[in-house]
């Protein structure tokens, strides 16, 4: 796998003698190096603060003496320096360029494969007879993008989008159902105003005694597996997916209808949920409920914090449909690990619902499970984005906004494209103007939704990237020659050759060898943001170079095609990266 961690390999015996003649274990150092948080710096970084108290010097002087202890080793392929208390190591273009080399002839840009495992990435999980709204877009971009990921580095990975289809809501929603008729409510249903049919329900459920009933007998019905109250029932959760595919379907995201694992589907489970937390010994009865306490957690007058498995009315809990989503997924599914995409308030249900499961021995020590959390979309006002009534804004209005106001930047920035072309870029260009503005944040922090910052073509922003790449399909058509032909072009440049390298090829070369590491970075703590960064400075580095190196008219063939494998690598990293988002590279902008 080509990727930074080989440099620091090449380092490990030169540093390894010196610290060795220092007497300092390679278990105290050897962790300590890896990427330079500081560019400018170096490639690879070396703290010396930690062994100050072994060597008995400021860690300025202890950089100094192993910089210069190292130095005549290491020059065949890098320099070093120190800095602050830092080694600083940077690999010399012989180095790089033999990166690129690989990297070029890599179908997979150095990105290795993982000892395969099974994850199961629960996301996105709209609620049937309700809109999904700007809530959701977090969950289903930062899930999506997940999946992605953990596929291509060789996971096998389960999508499970646990739709909220069951509960005692369900009820008044059938019952409303049946006073509109089958057909009238499929036309509401239909149209995508699942909000009006839900709130025409509650309100009826509210003011109305005798609907009130019904639909708590319905309830009733519908737990009991009553043949015609299931039919009514499936009519709503049918309607439903059909408007939340049409959502999926403009945000391109995989999710389908196969990937539906509603709380329906665990309610056989719930029982026997509740059997094996009595046969573990862990369950307890207070107030006439079932509840486990997994200990750490009081309540706001200090008394233990319960986990509230079976309510005293005999209905369950959102924690035992989790306790059951983990027994199902590691006895019929075999996962290895499962990732839940969900908001950043539901941190500590996760993490006593983890407790409880391990405690029960539902799940072992082996299996991990984590709380993939977020925060919230901000309006500019530093509040939950909402809409000007107030109300909270639809996720599929929003996506066609985004859309219409793409349409308007193209037609300002190349009038010439027109009919599905210009279709086609507007929805690359709006949707994944959306999604990357949620992917680039740190995925943990709120971010402000901002129309015009996430639509510019200038900074950190899906346009900005498409648009590198759009100016690099442009090059080689008027090229137009095989760009596979550069690939096996460039195996070693010569010494006079290395010296016509400019600093904008090295820049973007250094840049470019990155992309292995940081993506497996990125998978490894589910953070897509750190992606984001990286194809934002290659993008950045490419328009330096396209801006100071002449790729076409500079005459000399083995610069034309040594630039041009630039360019063709540079455009890889972009659409591999993006294609992890789900987002499209159009090859006209």
């Amino acid at each position: 796998m080509i990727t930074i961690r080989e440099l620091i390999d090449d380092l490990k015996p030169a540093f390894s003698k010196v610290m060795n003649s220092l007497d300092i274990p390679d278990s105290t150092w050897l962790p300590l190096m890896g990427k330079a948080t500081v560019e400018d710096h170096g490639d690879v970084a070396l703290p010396c603060h930690s062994m100050a108290r072994i060597l008995r010097k400021a860690p300025q002087e202890i950089a100094n003496q192993i910089s210069e202890l190292v130095d005549g080793d290491l020059q065949p392929f890098a320099t070093v320096s120190s800095t602050s208390g830092f080694v600083n190591i940077i690999a010399k273009p012989e180095w790089i360029w033999k990166r690129i080399s690989e990297l070029l002839q890599d179908s997979r840009l150095g990105v290795g494969l993982d000892e395969e495992k099974t994850f199961a990435v629960d996301y996105s999980a709209p609620n049937v007879a309700k809109e999904m709204h700007v809530g959701h877009l977090r969950s289903t971009v930062i899930g999506d993008t997940i999946v992605r990921m953990l596929e291509f580095k060789g996971h096998k990975v389960i999508r499970e989008n646990h739709v909220g289809d069951w509960g005692t809501p369900f009820g008044m929603l059938i019952e409303h159902l049946v006073d509109l008729g089958e057909d009238r409510a499929a036309t509401e249903l239909g149209v995508g105003d699942l909000d009006s049919f839900y709130k025409q329900a509650r309100s009826k459920f509210v003011s109305d005694k005798e609907f009130a009933n019904r639909s708590r007998r319905r309830v009733v019905l519908l737990q009991g597996g009553d043949e015609e109250t299931l039919r009514l029932w499936r009519i709503l959760v049918d309607e439903s997916m059909r408007y939340f595919n049409e959502v999926y379907s403009m945000l391109g995201v995989m999710l389908t209808d196969d990937d539906i694992m509603g709380e329906s589907s665990y309610q056989e489970l719930l029982p026997e949920v509740i059997e094996r937390l009595r046969d573990s010994g862990i369950l307890e009865e207070s107030d006439g409920a079932d509840v486990v306490f997994p200990g750490g957690w009081v309540n706001r007058d200090g008394e233990p914090l319960p986990m509230i498995i079976r309510k005293a009315d005999g209905g369950y809990n959102y924690s035992t449909s989790d306790l059951a989503c983990i027994i199902d997924r590691v006895e019929r599914l075999s996962c290895d690990g499962f990732l839940y995409v969900v908001g950043t308030p539901q941190k500590q249900h996760f993490e006593m619902v983890f407790q409880v499961a391990r405690k029960a021995s539902l799940m072992g020590d082996n299996h991990q499970a984590v709380h993939v959390n977020f925060g919230s979309v901000l309006d500019t006002d530093g509040k939950v984005l909402k809409s000007r009534e107030g109300e909270v804004i639809k996720l599929h209005d929003l996506l066609q906004e985004a859309i219409r106001r793409a349409e308007q930047e193209i037609d300002e920035k190349n009038p010439d494209l027109v009919g599905k072309e210009r279709e086609d870029v507007a929805r690359a260009v709006g949707i994944g103007a959306v999604k990357y503005a949620d992917l680039s944040t740190e995925r943990t922090k709120d971010y402000v939704f901002d129309w015009e910052r996430m639509l510019s073509f200038e900074g950190n922003t899906a346009p900005y990237l498409q648009y590198a790449y759009a100016r690099i399909c442009s090059i080689f058509r008027k090229w137009g020659g095989e760009r596979e032909s550069l690939r096996g072009k460039t195996d070693s440049l010569p010494e006079n050759e290395l010296s016509t390298l400019s600093k904008e090829e090295l820049s973007l070369s250094r840049r470019l060898v990155k992309f292995p590491s940081i993506l497996d970075d990125s998978v490894s703590t589910f953070s897509p943001h750190k992606l984001c960064k990286h194809l934002h400075s290659v993008a950045s580095s490419f328009a330096s170079f396209y801006e100071n190196c002449s790729i076409l008219g500079g005459g000399d063939e083995i610069i034309t095609n040594r630039r041009l494998a630039l360019c063709d690598l540079t455009a890889r990293e972009l659409e591999l990266g993006l294609g992890m988002m789900g987002i499209d590279v159009p090859e006209r902008m």
